[in-house]
């Protein structure tokens, strides 16, 4: 435990800090979750739907810095060329 009024200040945040990346993450993930949902489906308009709202999320987690961000760019890229391959556009 911490002993003096700004390390109990610091921990304090680290806490907050912890929450809030925690659930961005799970945002993320959640959302990534929803596109391979979505490929498997078949549906496109449900595919690009959710493909907007993983790349919303994933932007957000890497700007706020929950993920790296080059994390980010690979999990959205692996995505769009599933779904690509899914639908049966050239990649």
């Amino acid at each position: 435990m911490a002993n003096t009024k700004t390390a109990l200040k610091r921990w304090r945040q680290s806490l907050e800090r912890r929450d809030r990346n925690r659930a961005r993450r799970s945002a993320s993930k959640t959302a990534i979750r929803n596109v391979r949902a979505s490929i498997a489906s078949g549906d496109e308009a449900a595919v690009d739907n959710a493909l907007s709202r993983a790349y919303s999320a994933l932007d957000r987690a890497a700007k706020k810095g929950a993920i790296h961000t080059g994390k980010a760019n690979r999990q959205k890229r692996r995505l769009t060329l599933r779904a690509r391959q899914a639908l049966g556009k050239r990649s």
